[in-house]
């Protein structure tokens, strides 16, 4: 990862928090009239109808974020869960950090959201108590009302805030013992979830005003390519058409509706310049990675790696590949835009909100404040919303026309112009002593650029490193280790995929490790628990790991799944369960037990995955256990499903019948075991995934004495008995 891309995730994670902590030495002034609303600080409101609403920093895609963070929010504030509301904030000077990415969201928000939580509460007490003239340490707050013990009275919030109005904020409120919450670690519905059963939900797609016209854009199907010319005479022939427009990012067909805008798109006759990667494949593709490898330098080392395997008693190597992968998600990318009179609204779902209203204010050349944008619900992200290539877009067609315009992709749009989880080859060498003991490991991961993080800069290597994931951050101990990166400049766009690299390169280092278990005879788990005991907390690169929360999760994963019990056999098929673990940035810990069988055509089945995390404080269980589910169901397309491949510079998947997701008949049970450690929230969107993979293969070997060593698994490499 390049230091540009490093720099990203740590302002997402870092920046964010150092805004929200702000928050309780926002000054309170008694307003000139009557209030109608308790403001002490930017992120929360009590109105005067008891109503306590929060004003959400983070994007909601599907996560259940907003309704964690509203969950910390009323714990501290002691509010009535039934009166809690949300409003999404607005990009600008008041709200400067609002990237929602990294599962960082819970994490970057806690302890400002209980600061700001308890500061009101107390502000809330220490009014009721001016109103009854007894002091405040006789008062407490319960369910949106402040109590006096002594003498049973009590006021709701609504009616205190006049009085609360007029008092200073608290800097230094007093945060609730864990023992004592009430709301946090239950299952709690999401916030959205009515309005999205009932269809009134607003996602991007949704958020055209009905004056805007709709657009649908025709795109080199080439990267890198361009319009040579185009006839735009059978576009407008079709009813409805109103304009086509050249972009600097392909052909503008506008319509009344997006059903014209479509048609109108697919008659337009467009002459392309298909540019240097018309004649790419993806075995060119998997050429130029090969060729890239030697260029790798190494990031992490520990001990004389190259003299251990030169003098181990065994050595082993492998080399694991993982495929380009799309983010798919459900609602393709759009966004609605006006521009007009030196100012410019947008309406769209984003991750990264104040970027893409710097992107159109730098575009249009206006201040940042003339540009205002509306966050709306997102269907589904997984870091492909994390580039906002489709705000300026809009932004330019509606400049053009002059006219409010939602573009909407298609999903062939979608799949053609994502932002890929790039392909990496990731080979691996381990050396073992005569006992059969580990004594060397080597990792080098070889991938594409990201893109969506700035220019390939050839030769540019970061010291400091500490990439790639998965591989650098490599848990266990061994005497003598090394983590090499290498990155070659990628011919397709690329960014950040749900979980980034830890996937490919998870699934090379537990895929691996379950080949030395087997030639050293060692049980998976076994292996990996005499890996990780000693010592007990090891400082790698900028983390630090706790080897005991990771040893907790895996010895319990294997309890729950009955690991030393052999599986019912199933007739015509070969069973085997198969375990993988890992630490996400030193924070969420995880492993996961996969049940697996595979015909004698080679076809592969899950049945069963038993999930142990330690994710720190559980916010809402309902949405900690959700989130292991998604994130299952999307490791488990991966590594049985989906991929995209190039011919001839183009993308053969345009839909999802070439990019099959796990469908729900496919899905296995799913067991879900959280241990509470006592540390603060980690996240869980993210940390689930890159387990999955690796379970499910070495679940394969156990089953049929075969390695899987490329994703997504096929039939044809498992047929017969094995």
């Amino acid at each position: 990862m390049s230091s540009s891309r490093r720099q990203f995730f740590q302002t997402a994670v870092v920046g964010g928090a150092a805004i929200l902590l702000k928050l309780p030495v926002l000054a309170q002034e008694a307003p000139a009239g009557k209030p109608k609303r308790f403001e002490p600080n930017k992120w929360i409101t009590v109105g005067a109808d008891g109503r306590v609403t929060l004003i959400a920093p983070r994007s909601e895609m599907g996560q259940g974020a907003r309704t964690s963070l509203a969950m910390i929010l009323a714990e501290e504030l002691e509010a009535d869960w039934k009166s809690i509301v949300l409003e999404h904030a607005t990009p600008g000077p008041k709200y400067p950090g609002m990237r929602t990415s990294g599962s960082s969201s819970v994490s970057d928000c806690w302890k400002a959201l209980r600061v700001a939580g308890a500061a009101a509460r107390e502000m809330l007490v220490e009014a009721a108590a001016r109103r009854w003239s007894v002091p405040a340490a006789e008062c407490h707050a319960r369910e949106s009302r402040v109590v006096h013990a002594a003498t049973g009275r009590s006021l709701a919030y609504g009616e205190l805030v006049l009085v609360a109005v007029t008092l200073p904020v608290p800097e230094n409120p007093r945060l609730k013992d864990a023992k004592d919450y009430r709301l946090l670690g239950t299952r709690v519905p999401r916030l959205e979830g009515p309005a999205i059963a009932r269809g009134t939900a607003v996602y991007g797609i949704d958020a055209r005003p009905a004056n805007a016209l709709v657009a649908v854009v025709s795109r080199c199907p080439v990267p890198g390519g361009r319009a040579r010319s185009f006839d735009p005479a059978p576009a407008k022939a079709v009813v409805g058409v109103r304009e086509v427009v050249r972009l600097s990012t392909g052909i503008a067909v506008v319509a009344n509706d997006t059903w014209a805008a479509m048609k109108g798109c697919d008659a337009l006759k467009v002459d392309w310049d298909e540019g240097e990667n018309r004649a790419d494949s993806t075995e060119t593709y998997w050429k130029r990675l090969e060729a890239a490898s030697a260029r790798a330098h190494v990031t992490r080392k520990v001990g004389n790696v190259e003299a251990a395997l030169a003098g181990s008693a065994r050595r082993l190597s492998a080399e694991y590949r993982y495929s380009f992968q799309a983010h798919a998600p459900v609602e393709p990318m759009n966004c609605y835009a006006d521009v007009r009179d030196g100012r410019c609204e947008i309406r769209v779902g984003t991750q990264a909100p104040n970027e893409a209203q710097a992107a159109a204010a730098k575009l249009l050349g206006i201040p940042l404040e003339n540009v205002t944008l509306h966050v709306t619900l997102l269907g589904g992200g997984f870091g492909r919303r994390l580039d906002h290539d489709y705000v300026p877009e809009a932004v330019e067609l509606s400049r053009a026309i002059k006219r409010p315009v939602q573009v909407v992709w298609t999903r062939r749009d979608d799949f053609e112009n994502d932002r890929f989880q790039p392909a990496s080859i990731s080979a691996l060498s381990a050396g073992l002593d005569p006992a059969g003991r580990l004594i060397a490991w080597s990792h080098k991961m070889t991938s594409f650029h990201l893109t969506m993080f700035g220019p390939y800069e050839e030769g540019n290597v970061d010291p400091d490193s500490e990439n790639p994931w998965g591989a650098f951050d490599c848990p266990y101990e061994i005497p003598a280790l090394s983590a090499a990166s290498a990155v070659a400049r990628s011919p397709v766009p690329t960014g950040a995929w749900r979980a980034v690299d830890y996937p490919p390169s998870v699934f090379a280092r537990e895929s691996f490790l379950d080949e030395v278990a087997a030639a050293s005879s060692r049980d998976p788990v076994a292996l990996r628990l005499d890996l990780l005991k000693s010592p007990e907390v090891v400082k790698i690169g900028s983390g630090e790991v706790d080897r005991r929360r990771l040893s907790a999760v895996i010895a319990l994963a294997a309890e729950k799944a009955s690991w030393s019990t052999p599986l019912r056999a199933i007739p015509g098929r070969r069973v085997g369960r198969g375990i993988a673990a890992n630490v996400y940035h030193a924070r969420t810990h995880m492993a996961q037990v996969a049940e697996v069988s595979v015909g004698k055509e080679g076809d592969v089945r899950v049945h069963r995955v038993v999930c142990a995390a330690d994710c720190g404080q559980v916010i809402n269980l309902s949405g900690a256990e959700s989130q292991v589910e998604g994130a299952i169901a999307w490791g488990l397309s991966a590594a049985l499903k989906t991929e995209i491949t190039f011919r001839n510079g183009r993308v053969e998947q345009h839909s999802f019948r070439e990019f099959p997701v796990l469908r729900l008949s496919e899905m296995p049970s799913v067991e879900t075991h959280l241990i509470a450690s006592g540390a603060g929230p980690s996240g869980m969107g993210e940390q689930p995934v890159p387990p999955i993979g690796p379970a499910v293969a070495n679940g394969v070997f156990a089953a049929t004495g075969r390695r899987i060593r490329k994703l997504p698994i096929r039939e044809e490499d498992l047929v017969g008995r094995g």
